[in-house]
């Protein structure tokens, strides 16, 4: 075992971390910047190549050398500056030990490398032709010497094996081992969650950059779950060279366990901190998780009260037995007006205008109403909703009126419900009992048909979550479900009236694939449970196609036919594949996505036939949430069709 060699690899370790030493790689990694505006003004001064230099290496290794090799950064000097031979002899000299010393950061020990000058031509030459393109597009036209007779240096390197983990060990220190020996099931677990957890386990390649994000992942684990004080009282990575076998220690001291104590908030002046504590569900006295921190914040952000939300815990250690958590708030404005024009691929251009008051009449409610003009659609949505109460439940008093024109056909309707919603982490619920009205205007070769329909109805909706992000989800899925059930009233015959049920379910899933590649599958039905006499309101039936449907087919168009006329079904079913996959590494937002959609609605099982629809689209991953453009052929139709969509619906 070399340890001489070892240590200054792990000196050269410290200095990756900029703990200190070796000078040559903590000019690599550590650039001062220019002391004033002379030096900047020479930076920017044109520069001109001095050698070429070709660097044999397996790609993910030729990129760090050439990142970082000396021999790589200096090939170009500032044009009224110069190099001398001797300068160069001192680089090529330099070259493979620090090439070593960068390959033992990717967890090559035995690497061979060498350097040497040679001529143009052979196996290289069309990499050395590229080079001396490359230069010359980059060097002064008063440059002295030509491109074509610069020296070329060649870096040839074989790394040799990689260097494996071949052990790791943690040790917990300090009140959490204490307590794990007394017995603490807490204490027991969060110590194996962090050993299960460790990033870089036996067997797998080492390397320096894996190295210390396991050490900060372990570190932010056990702050994140009662110990905020917690610090790594010692680390060590013993490197065997002959072997190529690494085995790593942890010891980490916990501090003390924190225990959550009183919620002092601060910001508030137009709402009271009732609203505030009924959000927070922190137990006085309970062990400190930041993950109840955090579901707090964003319950506050979620509140529609408040612009920004900040809660952190107070983690003086004279207060560990009852640390107060300081939440700072930001308000909303009492009142606020928005208007706003738009396009839909389903509904096309509108004007909105949106008003939200969160005190009316000195009620601690929230009213919204929204008013969206089109040629299509017009309609107004209005909403009365509580502060929070206790349980995250909130009171709720809505209404809606709505004509929409589609294919053919005119509805006009209107809903008026009151119910109780629910919001927690994964889960949202929503009771209400609503009062509907549709009527449907539908014209065809025969004429102009109408269908006027009532109901009351009692309904339940669910929606479940379990996303690594809510905006923007690559991995995990959401499911949400609406039961319904009430009596319908036909407007033209009471033996169209009678009771019915209505089923809806709605599952999707994200997975990541590999190779930045990601997948959506999504999958939604419905069924309405009636006698075939009664009359259900349109709104309550089922269509496909659209931008959430099935895409290739306008908004609305699919579902069953009568005697020429489109009609809304009593039973629905539609699918969805896409896979998607950044377009480049420049622009890591934007992706391509390539998708087949299927499905329709009916007015019975054995006559629901699916259609398909397929294309490609384009993805922004936004802040707001993805932005989706879709170009998509409807094979029933034979037709392509632009859609345009904003957000993820659950």
């Amino acid at each position: 075992m070399r340890w001489s060699r070892i240590a200054a690899t792990l000196g050269c370790y410290a200095l990756l971390l900029g703990v200190g030493g070796c000078a040559s790689v903590k000019k690599l990694f550590d650039d001062e910047p220019p002391a004033d505006g002379a030096a900047l003004s020479a930076a920017a001064k044109p520069s001109v190549a001095v050698y070429r230099l070709d660097i044999e290496a397996p790609s993910e290794l030729r990129t760090l050398l050439q990142t970082y090799l000396d021999l790589s950064r200096f090939k170009n000097v500032p044009q009224s500056e110069d190099i001398t031979p001797a300068e160069i002899d001192r680089l090529i000299a330099a070259a493979p030990a620090q090439a070593r010393a960068l390959l033992e950061t990717e967890g090559y020990f035995n690497p061979e490398v060498t350097v040497a000058r040679v001529n143009g031509g052979g196996a290289n030459a069309a990499r050395e032709r590229a080079e001396v393109a490359q230069d010359a597009a980059s060097a002064s036209s008063s440059a002295s010497a030509a491109p074509q007779t610069l020296p070329l240096l060649r870096v040839r390197v074989k790394p040799g094996p990689r260097a494996i983990v071949d052990h790791f060990a943690f040790t917990a220190q300090g009140p959490l081992q204490q307590a794990a020996e007394a017995g603490s099931l807490d204490a027991k677990v969060l110590i194996a969650q962090v050993r299960n957890g460790w990033r870089l386990p036996p067997d797998l390649p080492f390397q320096q950059s894996e190295w210390n994000g396991a050490k900060n992942n372990a570190l932010a684990k056990l702050r994140a779950d009662g110990y905020p004080a917690a610090t790594l009282s010692s680390s060590s990575a013993r490197v065997d060279a002959q072997t190529n076998k690494v085995q790593l220690d942890v010891a980490a001291d916990s501090g003390v366990l924190y225990r959550l104590g009183p919620v002092r908030i601060s910001g508030l002046q137009r709402y009271g901190e009732t609203s505030v504590q009924q959000l927070s569900l922190l137990k006085l006295g309970a062990p400190y998780r930041e993950s109840q921190l955090i579901d707090f914040q964003e319950r506050l952000q979620k509140s529609g009260l408040f612009e920004g939300a900040s809660v952190v815990l107070d983690a003086d250690p004279a207060t560990a037995e009852a640390a107060p958590v300081n939440v700072q708030l930001r308000e909303l404005p009492l009142q606020q007006a928005t208007f706003g024009t738009g396009y839909s691929a389903n509904t096309g251009p509108r004007v909105t205008f949106e008003h939200t008051h969160r005190q009316p009449f000195g009620w601690e409610w929230i009213a919204k109403n929204k008013l969206e003009l089109g040629p299509k659609l017009k309609s107004w949505t209005g909403e009365l909703t509580s502060y929070p109460l206790e349980g995250l439940y909130r009171n709720l008093i809505a209404g809606s009126a709505e004509q929409l024109k589609t294919v053919n056909e005119v509805r006009n309707s209107w809903t008026a419900r009151i119910g109780r919603t629910q919001d927690t982490t994964q889960i949202e619920r929503l009771y209400y009992i609503e009062a509907t009205h549709s009527r449907l205007d539908t014209t065809s070769n025969t004429g102009t048909t109408t269908v006027d329909n009532n109901a009351v109805t009692g309904n339940y909706h669910w929606v479940y979550r379990d996303l690594d992000s809510v905006l923007l989800p690559t991995e995990g899925y959401t499911f949400s479900a609406e039961v319904a059930g009430g009596y319908a009233i036909s407007g033209t015959s009471n033996e169209n009236s009678g009771p019915f049920g209505r089923v809806y379910g709605r599952y999707t899933h994200y997975r990541p694939l590999g190779g930045a590649w990601f997948a959506t599958a999504r999958l939604e039905g419905g069924e309405v449970l009636a006698s075939s006499q009664v009359g259900i309101p349109d709104t309550l039936l089922f269509r496909a196609g659209g931008d959430d449907s099935v895409r290739g087919y306008a908004y609305r168009s699919l579902g069953p036919k009568v005697a020429g006329a489109l009609l809304s079904g009593r039973v629905l079913l539609t699918g969805s594949a896409e896979v998607a996959h950044p377009i480049s590494d420049r622009f890591p937002s934007l992706w391509g996505a390539a998708f087949i959609d299927a499905g329709n609605a009916a007015d019975h099982w054995k006559n629901l036939h699916p259609v398909l629809g397929y294309g490609v689209g384009l993805r922004w991953r936004s802040p707001v949430g993805p932005l989706r453009m879709d170009l998509a052929y409807g094979d029933e139709v034979r037709q392509v069709r632009l859609h345009l969509s904003v957000g993820i619906a659950f």
